[in-house]
Formats: structure tokens, C-alpha cells, sequence
């Protein structure tokens, strides 16, 4: 990975974090207000939080993992690794276009799997638990849920060619999006009323997801053209 990369990672997942307040502060809602016992010491609340929110970065690693060998074993020669990058650079603008709310690439499927009647009675099993386990089973129950910035970062780790890149790419997503989804379990009457800063930061997001992936069809052209 490149310092261009990393840039446009790390930029695309701060700036993108405000999306998972809608996507994710549904569930982190629910955890403050039924799931999590508010009679329970601060600290005993602030460790369900933290085990909730690893289960979520784990799911993450994991698809990150998967991702990147996905990617290293379809690269299995240069005109094959241009060819990759220039399909998942393509997926990137539609993405990123479907963010920005031009076009409805991503947003049927997200709404579709959610409404299955099996993602339904998993999510109202683990959200009634009280067991310590399944705060983490939760979190990975999240992270698996269909997101646009979780699809944008898994394409990237596909691009990465490596489990090892692919498991980092989607761990600093994961981290980048603590600090969104905290501040929703302090302050969710606070961030219902900056609904316009917070849609001007997913658009910004979706600009660079949507740049990024020019650059990266671009470069997987050149290695196609020249390989």
C-alpha cells in the first residue's frame, strides 16, 4: 500500500464515520437504553460498550482477512491484478455515487437483507440477552450488517492483495468509527440536531471514495495496458 492509499482509507473512514451513526446508532441506542442495565456501575457499562464495540471490529478484521485473499488469489498475474483493480475501482465510483445519493446501488441491498425475517429474530435474540457474550455476538452481528463504507473498505482489501493489509484496512474503519459512535451513546439528542453536518460529511466521504476509485481503475488500466 501506497501513501495514496492510506490517505484516501483513513480520509474516506473519518470523514465516513458520521454514516454509521445512522447505520450503527441504532444499535448502540438500543445498548444504552434496554440491553445495557443502567442501575450497573459506570464501569461495568463502559466495559459492555468496549466488548460490544471489539465484537464489531473483529467481524471486520475477519471480512478484511477474507477480503485480501479473495484479492491475492485472483491477482495471479499482472494483467489479472490490473483487471481487479480496475473492477473494484469502478465499484468504488458506484459507490461513492450511490452515497452522494445519485444512484441506488447500495441502498436496496442494505435495506433489503435487514428486512429478512431470520436477520430480524437473530438481532431481537441478541439485543434482549443480558449474557455477557452476547454483547460481543452483537457486535459482530453489526459488523456484518450490509453497509456502503463497510463495502468500500472490503473492496479495498480486495485490492490489497493480502489478509494481512485487508485484516488493517478494515480494522482502521472500524477504529475511525469509535469516536462517531460513542459520541451517539453521550449525546444522541445533541447529534439529531446537526443532521445537516453530519450529511455534508458523508457527501465529502462519498467524493473521495468515489475519486479513489478513478484512481485506482485508472492504475489498474495502465497495468493492463503495459503488463
Amino acid at each position: 500500500m501506497n501513501a495514496i492509499d492510506l490517505a484516501a482509507i483513513i480520509s474516506a473512514a473519518v470523514l465516513g464515520s458520521s454514516h454509521c451513526i445512522g447505520m450503527c446508532g441504532g444499535f448502540v441506542i438500543a445498548l444504552g437504553s434496554g440491553k445495557i442495565d443502567k442501575t450497573a456501575a459506570l464501569s461495568k457499562q463502559s466495559i459492555y460498550y468496549l466488548v460490544y464495540h471489539l465484537g464489531r471490529i473483529s467481524s471486520y478484521a475477519l471480512i478484511g482477512a477474507l477480503c485480501g485473499t479473495l484479492g491475492r488469489l485472483l491477482s495471479f498475474s499482472i494483467k489479472a491484478q490490473g483487471f481487479l483493480l480496475f473492477t473494484v475501482g469502478i465499484l468504488m465510483v458506484l459507490m461513492g455515487l450511490s452515497l452522494m445519493g445519485f444512484i441506488r446501488f447500495l441502498t436496496s441491498v442494505e435495506s433489503s437483507i435487514l428486512l429478512k425475517p431470520q436477520v430480524k429474530k437473530l438481532y431481537n435474540f441478541l439485543i434482549s440477552s443480558k449474557s455477557f457474550s452476547s454483547f460481543y455476538l452483537l457486535g459482530i452481528f453489526n459488523g456484518f450488517i450490509p453497509c456502503g463504507l463497510v463495502y468500500f473498505f472490503a473492496s479495498s482489501a480486495v485490492a490489497s492483495g493480502s489478509a494481512f493489509w485487508g485484516s488493517i484496512i478494515m480494522i482502521i474503519f472500524g477504529l475511525c468509527t469509535l469516536p462517531s459512535l460513542i459520541a451517539v451513546s453521550l449525546m444522541v439528542e445533541f447529534f439529531a440536531k446537526i443532521e445537516r453536518i453530519k450529511s455534508a460529511m458523508i457527501k465529502v466521504s462519498a467524493v473521495i471514495i468515489a475519486l479513489y476509485g478513478v484512481y485506482m481503475s485508472y492504475y489498474g488500466y495502465l497495468i493492463v495496458v503495459k503488463g
